[in-house]
């Protein structure tokens, strides 16, 4: 058998079809000469070898080719297995050494999928899958293993396959990377090309899931390709996600400070559009800043559009908000004011869904509404990267906007520019 765990630093980390994208991605952006944490990647053959231990192999094929509750019956199967059986032996002695090697100093561990058929430009999977940061002990450690490799099997994961067209799950595997944490004061994401031709880069107190799980308005900084910081946009960062002391409330005057300083923005820019060489054209990041500098945790291709929309003279006499726009599409609809999950039920085909919080749970209503206005979040949020790829526009961190736009509204968004519009 060849060796399933290879260093991120090893020519043949960067294959795809082997590691996932994902992995392959970040395993070049540090063998380009880019930051990275370090750590070793896991061939998507360790969780083939580990379905053939189980005797899953027809419980998956029978997912996709059956209905209704037979192919959620298989789908259990095969999560309940996963999940609650131990991982075979030629398997987990690798895996523990690894381990043991990445916390030998005394940090903590980080377990992040990387499917085959993710970070692909037509299909990012953006917060489809499963990451595990701040991990502790060898028992973690192996049910975070185990936990991504179920998360190929999730029901969301299988949503997202059905409605994109994305490979049959039983035609594809789970690589991992396995890393050391960055123990990060600050951490967001990037993006090389807006439609305006600039840098967008986001940031946020702590780790960067307080972003990509759309709870904070991060920083927005609009750099040029050359290194020149056009503007510079303080969020509401009203609170810092870290793994030691989990959620923290941050003071309102650190919260409107924003996390970087002039010089690292331009530095962190720069890392920004070389990642383009990378993946091939306009890149998606996501990166996080310690004491030692920054740190590039990932990189994926980037759908961008031009700004095309016009609002025209009746719109532009109507009230407006301004906000982090995710990049693509111009829209109409009415507005459906959402302020719970629960009142989900209520969104209709074509309304304009403007809600507080643009989770990634909220991805299942991307195939019916016409645009999506959110409260918190930002351009790199797991929402945003949905939205982008499915051409829905969207405008997130807009300050009070389920109270200022009516429900049943006719709103109109520029998920380019970054406005709503709205009209009784």
């Amino acid at each position: 058998m060849r060796q399933l765990l290879v260093p991120l630093s090893a020519p043949e980390a960067t294959d795809p079809d082997r590691f996932g994208p994902k992995a392959a991605n970040l395993a070049a952006l540090g063998q380009a000469g880019l930051p990275v944490p370090g750590g070793y990647a896991l061939d998507a053959e360790a969780y083939r070898v580990q379905m053939r231990a189980l005797d899953l192999e027809d419980h998956a094929r029978a997912v996709f080719h059956t209905e209704g509750m037979d192919a959620r019956r298989h789908a259990l199967a095969i999560r309940l297995a996963l999940l609650d059986e131990p991982i075979t032996t030629e398997l987990v002695e690798p895996l523990l050494e690894v381990w043991r090697e990445i916390v030998s100093n005394g940090t903590l561990g980080v377990i992040r999928s990387s499917s085959l058929v993710e970070d692909r430009f037509d299909s990012s999977f953006a917060g489809q899958f499963e990451s595990f940061l701040g991990i502790e002990d060898e028992g973690e450690f192996l049910l975070a293993v185990r936990s991504c490799w179920c998360a190929l099997w999730a029901t969301r994961a299988l949503r997202y396959m059905a409605t994109h067209d994305a490979a049959d799950p039983a035609d594809t595997a789970m690589g991992l990377i396995i890393q050391p944490l960055v123990n990060a004061y600050a951490s967001g994401g990037g993006l090389s090309r807006t439609a305006e031709g600039e840098v967008s880069i986001s940031a946020t107190l702590g780790l960067g899931s307080a972003i990509a799980q759309g709870e904070v308005v991060p920083d927005r900084y609009r750099v040029t390709r050359n290194g020149e910081i056009l503007e510079t946009v303080a969020g509401r960062k009203t609170h810092s996600v870290g793994c030691v002391h989990g959620t923290k409330k941050v003071e309102r005057a650190e919260a409107e400070e924003p996390c970087l300083t002039p010089e690292q923005v331009i530095e962190l820019a720069d890392y920004i559009v070389r990642a383009e060489d990378v993946v091939g054209g306009a890149a998606e990041v996501e990166w996080s800043l310690d004491d030692e500098g920054f740190k590039m945790l990932q990189a994926r291709p980037l759908h961008v559009e031009e700004d095309i929309a016009d609002f025209g003279e009746l719109w532009a006499q109507k009230p407006r908000l301004r906000g982090h726009p995710a990049g693509v599409g111009w829209g109409t609809g009415k507005a459906c004011v959402v302020n719970c999950e629960c009142e989900i039920s209520r969104i209709g085909p074509g309304d304009v869904l403007v809600t507080k919080v643009a989770g990634p749970a909220l991805s299942q209503m991307l195939t019916q509404v016409s645009a999506v206005v959110a409260e918190l979040g930002g351009s790199t949020s797991h929402l945003a990267s949905l939205a982008r790829e499915r051409g829905i526009p969207m405008v997130l961190g807009v300050l009070d906007a389920t109270t200022s736009i009516p429900d049943g509204s006719t709103v109109a968004v520029d998920g380019v520019a970054g406005i709503v519009r709205w009209t009784s």
